[in-house]
């Protein structure tokens, strides 16, 4: 009995998230419309006022300088994904012979002044997304404020700004670091989340999206239900919070909870087999609010969220440009963003992993290199200064391999024929 035990316990420990935490996200120059104080020390370091490697060429557009490239006619011809263009589908087919056979993927070529072009492998397939999922907390985030504000973006703006949230028990546990700066004292670290931690909504979210942070993701979907559920009196003091959620049964809880970041998926045209959200991203979260019915992703899914950013239909205009907004890359890029290829380019960015691990004689369980699962996942709009700009999804479950160094060479032949 007892070897049996000892078993499960090495199955319950070697089972976890690969989640990134070293990139990160929002244009530098936001600070002042932010709040997010990271960017204030990315600012610095341009200026050369602190020590450290400035960003790249492709990390240092304006907050003024995106726009969403798909308003009007052009947006209007994707409301359903156009058929595969054979000369991009021939070349989209070549990469993959010699790959694993999970590998999937969905490219749709935007590029101004020609005409659009679409190239799939796969695309219905569906994966455990990882921290993709959290572009779906974000969705419902912009959809409860809207709802909150529907009339005023700015005053949507000044909830995500002037908003203190505490992380509590939600946060539990995250072993993946967020940044503290203090601009007073030129203050920077990075550690763990803490339950007494206090950032502005805005800095959670960021801490969701720029650096992947599981505690920060189960925070803000919390905020989202409070948001639900207290309207026009939110933000509520912590104790209204706590109350709530102790006295509220939690099945009822789970059901919001999995309403609110799902059916603006819906809303969209995508299908609950073509991308879902079911559980939180922490234990702590998961013990008040459970989960319902697991998670999924596609890479037809993620691509129909791509399209409804970039046509401005992400909630509304002013959301769907925020949320961009929030994928821009502006520090260290990886996996599928790495590729030297793109150095020049705007990326607009998320990926996402989860391992798990059983016993094996012989093996041994690492991060990114799962036996029982191994999902990596990657979500990308690229924008390159001669004009070339495109969409990709790229989802894999290769066992036993870190696949970020796929993920790496894909993208440099997927912009190679992209741009043919």
């Amino acid at each position: 009995m007892k070897m049996k035990l000892t078993a499960l316990l090495i199955i319950i420990f070697l089972t976890g998230f690969g989640v990134i935490s070293t990139d990160s996200n929002y244009p530098i120059d936001g600070y002042e419309t932010t709040g997010i104080k990271r960017l204030l020390y990315l600012q610095k370091k341009i200026d050369g006022e602190v020590t450290g490697t400035p960003p790249i060429a492709g990390a240092r557009k304006s907050i003024a300088d995106i726009q969403l490239n798909l308003l009007g006619e052009k947006g209007d011809s994707l409301e359903v994904l156009p058929s595969a263009d054979p000369a991009l589908q021939k070349a989209v087919n070549s990469i993959f012979p010699n790959m694993d056979e999970s590998y999937s993927i969905a490219v749709l070529d935007i590029t101004p002044g020609k005409p659009i072009r679409y190239a799939k492998r796969q695309e219905t397939k569906g994966f455990q997304p990882g921290s993709v999922g959290k572009l779906a907390v974000l969705l419902a985030l912009f959809d409860q404020l809207a709802k909150i504000e529907p009339y005023s973006f700015e005053k949507r703006r000044e909830i995500l700004r002037n908003t203190q949230v505490t992380a509590g028990t939600w946060s539990i546990i995250d072993e993946h670091t967020v940044p503290f700066y203090e601009p007073e004292t030129e203050t920077y670290f990075t550690r763990i989340v803490k339950e007494g931690d206090v950032f502005s909504l805005y800095e959670w979210t960021d801490h969701m999206l720029s650096v992947s942070n599981n505690a920060a993701a189960s925070i803000v979907w919390r905020e989202v239900m409070l948001m639900n559920v207290f309207g026009k009196e939110y933000p509520v003091s912590d104790e209204r919070a706590a109350e709530y959620f102790k006295t509220t049964k939690k099945s009822a809880l789970s059901a919001l909870a999995i309403s609110l970041v799902n059916e603006p998926l819906r809303e969209l045209g995508i299908t609950t087999d073509e991308w879902r959200l079911g559980t939180f991203f922490t234990r702590g979260a998961s013990a008040i609010v459970p989960g319902q019915g697991g998670s999924i992703g596609s890479p037809v899914g993620l691509m129909k969220f791509l399209i409804a950013v970039e046509r401005g239909l992400a909630i509304d205009r002013g959301s769907s440009l925020e949320i961009k907004r929030m994928m821009y890359m502006t520090d260290r890029r990886i996996r599928y963003a790495a590729a030297e290829v793109l150095k020049p380019a705007a990326v607009y960015f998320k990926s996402g992993s989860l391992y798990s691990c059983v016993p094996e004689e012989g093996f041994e369980c690492k991060k990114y290199h799962g036996n029982k699962q191994n999902y990596m996942n990657s979500v990308a709009m690229i924008e390159h200064p001669d004009g070339t700009n495109y969409m990709v999804v790229l989802m894999s479950n290769v066992l036993k391999k870190n696949s970020s160094g796929d993920h790496y060479g894909l993208a440099t032949q997927v912009d190679r024929l992209v741009r043919k």
